[in-house]
């Protein structure tokens, strides 16, 4: 995703468009229950923990930050996580 963002940035300079990503942790959402990370998601040790989650809402301010900047002024990447949240992997 990182290498696409970054050639559409590349190829559309020209014509003013640019690009950003957003990257999303673990929203409080009906999805969450639906695939069962609600009960425990599965650790790099083998074991489950219930992992920290935060309102969606927050995730579409950001979206709307972003989608609100003007024309001279780009994001080109965001991470949203829920507080307590491992960075980088699981356990």
């Amino acid at each position: 995703m990182t290498g696409l963002t970054k050639s559409i940035e590349l190829d559309g300079r020209g014509f003013g468009i640019t690009c950003g990503q957003i990257e999303i942790g673990n929203t409080a959402t009906d999805i969450i229950a639906t695939i069962g990370v609600d009960s425990g998601a599965l650790q790099a040790d083998g074991s489950r923990r219930v992992e920290p989650t935060f309102p969606v809402q927050d995730a579409a301010r950001a979206v709307l930050l972003m989608a609100g900047m003007p024309p001279s002024a780009s994001v080109g990447s965001v991470v949203i996580t829920a507080a307590g949240m491992p960075f980088i992997g699981r356990g």
